[in-house]
């Protein structure tokens, strides 16, 4: 028993050397897209915040302090890079923005009171969908956020604890 290999009609109306190429190239094709869209640089959009005036120049100040490092993560700013936004890239990523208009959840200045302080910077907890937390600084010339999505660390509020001594020496 001897079973014969059909070609389809498409492929059999072309040359031989044509159709030995055929599936070779739709392979190649194939990897190169593939690794096209593997491609590490692709960040997704972070939205910049605009502060205006001594914000503006307290976020500037915050900007040059930064670590290059944030527990164990090593820094990948977004592109096009702002003074207003530092991103520590893990799986998934760290972002601080800075000059982020008030917290939603915060509508009482009290409540800030009971929020978890950090080296005289009370961070303003909110609890993501995915998890993950947001810490917003408040008390401050401009509010400074960092968002931990959920599995990136351990404990969320390390991150705003090893950024605290930052935000508290450039931002009055």
């Amino acid at each position: 028993m001897t079973r014969e290999l059909r070609v389809p009609r498409f492929l059999a109306a072309l040359p031989a050397p044509v159709r030995w190429l055929a599936v070779p190239t739709a392979l190649a094709c194939t990897v190169v897209v593939l690794i096209g869209s593997w491609n590490s640089s692709a960040d997704p959009a972070v939205d910049v915040p605009e502060p205006r005036g001594k914000a503006a120049e307290s976020c500037r100040a915050l900007a040059g302090v930064l670590p290059q490092e944030l527990l164990g993560h090593a820094r990948k700013d977004p592109s096009p890079a702002s003074p207003y936004v530092a991103v520590w890239s893990s799986s998934p990523r760290i972002v601080l923005r800075c000059g982020v208009p008030h917290p939603e959840g915060l509508v009482d200045e009290k409540q800030a009171e009971i929020a978890p302080t950090v080296n005289d910077v009370t961070w303003w907890p909110e609890q993501l969908a995915d998890g993950g937390y947001r810490f917003t600084a408040t008390q401050r010339a401009a509010f400074v956020e960092v968002t931990v999505p959920g599995g990136a660390l351990a404990n969320p509020l390390d991150a705003a604890a090893a950024l605290s001594d930052a935000v508290r020496t450039t931002i009055p």
